[in-house]
């Protein structure tokens, strides 16, 4: 930041310090406080009191609290949150049947119907009465990926170039959501970032004041090699080339990036710059052993550009922004000229990639040049250190690479001038200083994703009057006013309205269906039917929704919520061991699984298709490394392996997502197996019943593991503490439907132990309820009984998602009408986004 911006860096430092002061302050209510005065708490109604003692209290009452549930002391009718909590958990588990447990007595159907009708209507009623006490009320700011959504929109930037919120502190979770209200915190140290992040994004729009020049810069015959010390380009080839040899994403960085040395400061300004290549495919076919590589030698070479920042670190390492900007395929044979046009920020050069390249070019020299040392000239034979190896690989071998002959740049090409990034400020119009109130009211009214009040445009234009008297240009005056209102609450918070009216207003419900779908903020065509009031009908906004789902904008909505529901987001958190589970890098199958389930989510989306599809189908979207991985053979043409197709399935143990190797990723350590960890995470995000937290007297899973032979036997071992046993055995049977799968989710039949085979996997497994099965198939049919529960579950997680607060006990009544709603319609997927939509839930505070 400039000196001359000190001042008001100042003033709004402080006004934020004493923002976050408030926000201190800003704590709810306890929820749903009972309003009776009475004493003594009602007793219990007799039926329910009798069912109690019979079937329940034995494991939850004076002696035993199982799960930390006491449903001895329960009071009906119900007067409190806790008690509503307490009876609807009785109803879900008398419902699945899960309760009592299958060697306890049973009650008779009849008398289970009876209890759960006596207890929903007793729930109905005393929500009613906590409902009229007021909800929670959430205060929500933006998240890191909507600041990043709503900077770009509102300034019409690249955003895949530039990120204003490296420093920002990571955003908290709760149960995976990364945009509830209650965890979403504001520090003093996020309002300072907030400062210097507008400080950034208004810079950046503004940093071409004047129609720069096109410029050329050609470069061939002098590739200085990145790694001088182990690529002897110098001595093979003269430098003539810029050589790539391995996948970008490797463990030693040896030839997976090719920049420019020349180059390195890279473009003078923003702008699209046209990459003319001459490149070539180098020995694609040769003699060698293909395991060496770890490549499809089908496969056409593709070449790739990302950008490159010489500030950000090594060129020739990954970079914290690095989007691919585009690709080409080569031919076999003699060089050719390859034109692509991208998008660079001032600053950035670009990097050469090689996505098919080999998996790691250390081993593979090392291997070629002890391999096939009887094909190298005698005196060469001894050759074998790093440097040397290469030498000899590359002067009398067949090393697979891409080889770069010269590169022409030209740029920046100016499409229109002003840039958009200017327009969407200034409008068509020059900068003019008696425009200021004007386009600040216009810029207002869109960060604040309503009408601005003339207040707060008051309040705009003293900071831009204030920059002048201090000296400032009108200009200069005019960019600070613009960083103000980044640093309004009205612009980074999603502001609901005051407690006297429950229901949103136009321009909020706009905000909430806009952020839902897009993350980012209503266009224009949304702020008009806001601004009109017509959003408020049904017709309407079920119309802008079916428009916002129909848009490519709305893969963020399946992106985002997808990481919320299913915790894609830590996907590689764990990284799959190197050595063991290589492919999962060579293959860049991160991206293919996150990608495979996207795109099975939008394909459910848009054909409305019934949500059990998400438990069980026939068929699933893979490119050709994820086919590989999953046994299905060859699926596309060689030219086509990196594109994603729908195919169909007929092994139903891959159907679904819990076949998915995304979900069978992020569901273990990256070393092995747990169906502990995958059990709680199917009991979470599928069935909607998460384990309570283990007791802190519990031992670990490994306390005493003596003649245990697998993992079962250890679990089994495990089971015998009394402590343990309840909660086990809801976890361990359906993680052991999933032994089967490895850590990246390939299919199994036998552990491994080290290099040898290791004991046989045994997946049956038998619910609390006594149902059994025998693998996942089984255990899917079984989940796919369970159709409603699914329902539920996924609809309270929409509905937390698009609303950005934790579904309460109170929005239950909310939640069964939807589930209804849907169940009418064939439980489709669409149907549910638009009853979620529609409710009562999401249409209010």
């Amino acid at each position: 930041m400039r000196n001359n911006e000190y001042p008001i860096t100042k003033v709004w430092r402080c006004a934020f310090q004493a923002i976050a002061r408030c926000l201190g302050f800003l704590v709810a209510a306890l929820l749903l406080m009972s309003a009776t005065d009475s004493a003594q708490a009602a007793e219990p109604h007799p039926s329910a009191k009798t069912f109690l003692d019979t079937y329940c209290t034995s494991c939850h009452g004076t002696e035993k609290q199982k799960g930390e549930r006491r449903f001895d002391q329960l009071k009906l009718p119900a007067k409190d949150l806790e008690a509503v909590i307490d009876l609807q958990d009785i109803i879900d588990q008398l419902t699945l049947g899960d309760m009592p447990p299958k060697k306890s007595k049973q009650p008779t159907d009849a008398e289970r119907k009876a209890m759960v009708a006596s207890l929903t209507e007793a729930v109905s009623v005393a929500r009613a009465e906590l409902r009229s006490t007021g909800g929670q009320t959430v205060l929500r700011r933006l998240n890191k990926r909507e600041y990043i959504n709503t900077v770009g929109d509102l300034f019409a930037l690249d955003m895949r170039l530039f990120d204003p919120t490296t420093k920002f502190p990571r955003d908290q979770t709760a149960e995976h959501m990364d945009n509830l209200g209650d965890v979403l915190k504001t520090s003093g140290y996020l309002l300072a970032q907030y400062l210097d992040a507008a400080d950034q994004v208004v810079e950046k729009a503004f940093s071409v004041s004047e129609k720069p020049s096109e410029q050329s810069w050609k470069f061939a015959g002098n590739f200085k090699p990145q790694q001088e010390h182990i690529y002897p380009h110098g001595r093979v080839y003269q430098n003539k080339y810029l050589c790539l040899y391995e996948v970008p994403d490797t463990e030693n960085h040896e030839g997976g990036y090719g920049y420019i040395s020349s180059f390195q400061k890279g473009v003078p300004v923003d702008g699209m710059y046209e990459i003319r290549v001459k490149a070539q495919a180098m020995y694609r076919e040769n003699p060698y052993d293909p395991s060496i590589f770890k490549r499809d030698t089908a496969q056409p070479f593709r070449l790739g550009i990302v950008p490159g920042d010489v500030k950000a670190g090594p060129l020739h390492h990954p970079q914290p922004i690095e989007p691919e900007l585009a690709e080409v395929t080569l031919k076999d044979g003699e060089p050719e000229w390859h034109t692509m046009t991208v998008p660079l920020s001032a600053g950035q050069t670009p990097r050469f990639i090689f996505p098919n390249g080999m998996a790691n070019s250390r081993q593979a020299f090392g291997t070629l040049v002890r391999k096939y040392n009887d094909q190298w000239p005698a005196n060469e034979r001894k050759n074998t250190g790093i440097f040397e190896a290469r030498r000899v690989v590359l002067t009398y071998g067949q090393m697979p690479h891409i080889r770069i002959h010269e590169i022409e740049i030209r740029g920046p090409i100016v499409q229109q001038w002003p840039p958009t990034s200017q327009q969407a400020i200034l409008g068509n119009q020059p900068f003019a200083p008696e425009r200021s109130r004007e386009t600040l009211q216009n810029f207002a009214d869109r960060a604040y994703r309503r009408p601005a009040t003339k207040e707060e445009v008051d309040r705009l234009m003293r900071v831009v009057d204030s920059r002048r008297q201090a000296g400032q240009t009108p200009f200069a005056a005019l960019k600070d006013g613009l960083k103000a209102a980044l640093c309004s609450p009205a612009f980074l918070y999603l502001v609901e309205p005051d407690a006297k009216d429950e229901k949103l207003t136009a321009h909020a419900l706009a905000s909430r269906l806009s952020y839902f779908l897009w993350s980012t903020l209503p266009d224009e065509e949304l702020r008009r039917v806001a601004d009109s009031g017509a959003l408020l009908q049904d017709k309407v906004l079920l119309a802008q929704l079916h428009r916002m789902l129909a848009s490519p904008r709305s893969e963020v909505f399946i992106e985002g919520f997808l990481d919320s529901w299913l915790n894609l987001r830590s996907l590689g958190d764990m990284p799959p061991d190197r050595a063991e589970f290589s492919r999962f890098y060579y293959d860049d199958l991160k991206h293919a699984m996150k990608r495979e389930t996207q795109l099975f989510m939008q394909y459910l989306l848009k054909q409305n298709e019934n949500l059990t599809r998400f438990i069980d189908a026939d068929f699933t979207f893979v490119n050709q490394p994820l086919a590989n991985l999953y046994g299905l053979g060859r699926i596309a043409p060689p030219d086509q392996a990196h594109e994603f197709r729908k195919i169909s399935l007929t092994d139903r143990r891959r159907g679904g997502l819990l076949g998915q190797g995304s979900v069978l990723t992020v569901s273990a350590n990256g070393i092995e197996t747990s169906p502990v960890i995958r059990g709680v995470w199917l009991l979470e995000n599928i069935l909607g019943t998460p384990p309570a937290p283990p007791p802190d007297n519990v031992p670990p899973i490994d306390p005493d593991v003596r003649g245990a032979k697998s993992i079962r036997d250890i679990l089994s071992k495990h089971r015998d503490n009394p402590g343990c046993m309840e909660c086990h055995a809801k976890i361990d049977p359906p993680g052991f439907a999933l032994e089967n799968f490895d850590p990246i989710g390939a299919w199994r039949t036998n552990y491994s132990q080290g290099r040898k085979q290791g004991p046989k996997i045994d997946p049956a497994g038998e619910l609390p309820n006594g149902t059994s099965f025998e693998d996942i198939a089984g255990l899917k049919k079984i989940l796919l009984t369970r159709q409603d529960q699914f329902t539920q579950m996924l609809t309270e997680k929409l509905l937390a998602y698009a609303c950005g607060r934790r579904i309460e006990p109170l929005d239950r009544p909310q939640v069964n009408h939807i589930v209804h709603e849907v169940q009418k319609a064939d439980y489709g997927l669409r149907t549910l986004v638009e009853q979620v939509v529609l409710s009562e839930t999401f249409r209010s505070k």
